[in-house]
């Protein structure tokens, strides 16, 4: 069984950025599009309890065919990337 958010979307990996431990959830469109493709981005939560911080989302990512299509796209992306789409998702600190 794969561990799934209160807020939906599919658990897809745990990976460390900035000493802290982030979830990330495959969040596919709610609707298939009309060329029946399955439309996906991914959500990472921030630690629970962590202050100041909330969740953050890429744009679409994944266009798939299939539901298990996607799912598989998303868990091909490794630690490395999905720490990097993390930071390209994150606000600025300046």
């Amino acid at each position: 069984m794969t561990p799934s958010n209160p807020r939906h979307g599919v658990h897809i990996a745990t990976i460390a950025h900035q000493a802290s431990i982030w979830d990330v959830y495959l969040d596919i469109d709610g609707h298939v599009h009309p060329a029946k493709t399955y439309r996906a981005s991914l959500r990472f939560e921030p630690p629970t309890g962590s202050e100041g911080e909330s969740s953050v989302s890429t744009t679409v990512l994944i266009i798939e065919d299939s539901y298990e299509e996607a799912i598989a796209k998303a868990r091909s992306f490794d630690d490395r990337q999905l720490q990097g789409l993390l930071r390209s998702a994150l606000p600025d600190t300046d």
